[in-house]
Parts: structure tokens; C-alpha cells; sequence
């Protein structure tokens, strides 16, 4: 199954008056266990993108269907919720329980789950952000670091068992570590849980590294939809927009132009290495 956007067309509206499109004709299918990266400037449509979703902004014209749902029905739409998970920016400022445990299991509640399951739920997601049962159940999410917040947050919509993981910049205000915990935890979901994951990102090195394919927003139109080393081989066109590069690419791009030839399509380290040890093969 998959998520398919048919001609997806948004509008707000300012005092009774209606703006300019902010999102305008998107026409794309997102697929099962893919990794898909949005990226776009400020403004460009991304979080309003993705809030259509789960239902959270009902579409103006064009249709958004989650595994053969409907969400212009808002029947469908409760089906949905369950089956896409959202996690907003800084979503740890949604703590608001007493326990981890609590927080966690608010979602599962909501969705009627007897206490067997509540707790089965529960557990499972702490174990799959990492954050250890015993340690963790019984304390204030209030005392947690930074880190630990934003993976119980993330463990309180895992919790729902969503096939769907929508992410709005989730590593952002976190140190290093915190963000390669949380991509690493998001590479386990989508290996070894199956889930899709959409994640908007200002980090073109962390879309280069873990996304299979990119989504490029420009004044609410598709720019680019593509593999990341089909879009970042693009580097003068998502210049213009006010798009960066992932910094290996940066870095192909001034070799060539100081006459070493590198493929326009390298945007990972590993993907450098791997270029470099087969020129040397042959040199």
C-alpha cells in the first residue's frame, strides 16, 4: 500500500480573504518502507504538507488516500490517524504527565486498549527509542535531558503502532549524539519495523545519508522528487531556490572544478570513499 497525493491543492485564508496557494497541485505517490526527505526553503509549503497527512488540514482541492483511505472523508479519517504518526518540532514541550509511562501511554488510552496492552505498548516503545524500562517508567519526563524528552516524546506516537512516521525537523536543538540517536532510530524503524518514514529536515547531509528519495518544495510546487544523488547532482538549480548541498558534494563540485572529474551524483562520505578506492584501482 502507499500514500498517494493526487493534484493536492491548499490555500489559507487572512480576514475572510484568500491567500495565494501555499501548496499547489502536488501530484506524487509515497511508498511502503520508503525514507523520504522534504526539504524547501521557509514558507515553501513543507509542514503544511505534511499536516495534510493524517487529516490534520483537510485539502482544498486534489485528494490525499493513506493505503486506500480517503481522507476527504472524514469517516476515513479516524482509520488514518492511527495508521500516521506525527511528531512535531520540538515535541517534547507535549509532555505533560505525571510519568514517562503515563506520557507514553496517552495515545494507546485514546485508542481504547485494555491495560495488558497499554503496558505492552508502552514498554515496547521505550524499548524501541532506546530508553530503559526500569529506569525510566516511573520518572517525571520533566527530569529527563533534552535527548531522553525527545525520545519519549517519539515513544509516545510509536506507542499507536503507526505504519506512517511523519517527522517535522526532529533533531533539531539537539546535540550530535542526540541526532544520530534519533536517525539511527529512525533507519531501525524503517529496516527492521517496516515503517515509512517522512521527515522534513534543514540537514542536506542527514537527507543525503538516510533518505531513498527527496522531496524538493518551492512556492508550494514539486521542484524536485527524486533519489538524493539524482537531486543533489542539481546543486546550481537548489542554489537559486536558496538550497544548500550536502558538504561531500560541496566538495566534488570545487574538485571538478579544479579539473578532477567526480560524478555530480556523490552526496554521501561512503559514497566518496567508495568513487575514490575504484579511481585508484585504475590509476
Amino acid at each position: 500500500m502507499s500514500i498517494i497525493i493526487n493534484h493536492l491543492t491548499f490555500s489559507y485564508t487572512e480576514g475572510g480573504k484568500q491567500l495565494p496557494p501555499t501548496l499547489n497541485d502536488l501530484d506524487f505517490t509515497i511508498e511502503d518502507g520508503e525514507f523520504l526527505g522534504i526539504i524547501g526553503h521557509t514558507g515553501s509549503g513543507k509542514s503544511t504538507f505534511v499536516k495534510h497527512l493524517n487529516g490534520l488540514i483537510a485539502s482544498e482541492k486534489g485528494t490525499v488516500t493513506v493505503d486506500g483511505h480517503d481522507l476527504s472523508d472524514k469517516r476515513e479519517r479516524k482509520i488514518v490517524r492511527a495508521l500516521v504518526g506525527m511528531v512535531f518540532q520540538y515535541p517534547e514541550y507535549q509532555l505533560f504527565a505525571d510519568t514517562v509511562f503515563d506520557d507514553i501511554a496517552f495515545g494507546p488510552k485514546n485508542m481504547k486498549c485494555d491495560e495488558d496492552e497499554i503496558k505492552q505498548r508502552v514498554h515496547h516503545a521505550m524499548q524501541l527509542v532506546g530508553l530503559d524500562v526500569e529506569k525510566f517508567t516511573e520518572r517525571s519526563p520533566f527530569e529527563l535531558s533534552g535527548g531522553e524528552r525527545r525520545r519519549t516524546a517519539i515513544a509516545g506516537v510509536l506507542a499507536m503502532q503507526p505504519k506512517y512516521l511523519v517527522l517535522d525537523e526532529p533533531m533539531a536543538g539537539l546535540d550530535p549524539k542526540g541526532r544520530e540517536e534519533i536517525l539511527a532510530l529512525l533507519e531501525k524503524l524503517r529496516k527492521e519495523n517496516g515503517c515509512t518514514i517522512i521527515m522534513i529536515s534543514h540537514s542536506m547531509d542527514d537527507i543525503a545519508r538516510h533518505a531513498t528519495n527527496v522531496l524538493v518544495l518551492e512556492n508550494g510546487s514539486v521542484f524536485l522528487h527524486d533519489t538524493p544523488q539524482n537531486v543533489f547532482s542539481h546543486a546550481e538549480e537548489l542554489e537559486r531556490i536558496g538550497l544548500s548541498v550536502p558538504n561531500i558534494t560541496k566538495i566534488c563540485i570545487e574538485m571538478n572544478r579544479r579539473g578532477v572529474p567526480i560524478p555530480k551524483t556523490i552526496c554521501t562520505e561512503d559514497a566518496f570513499l567508495k568513487w575514490f578506492r575504484e579511481e585508484r584501482k585504475h590509476a
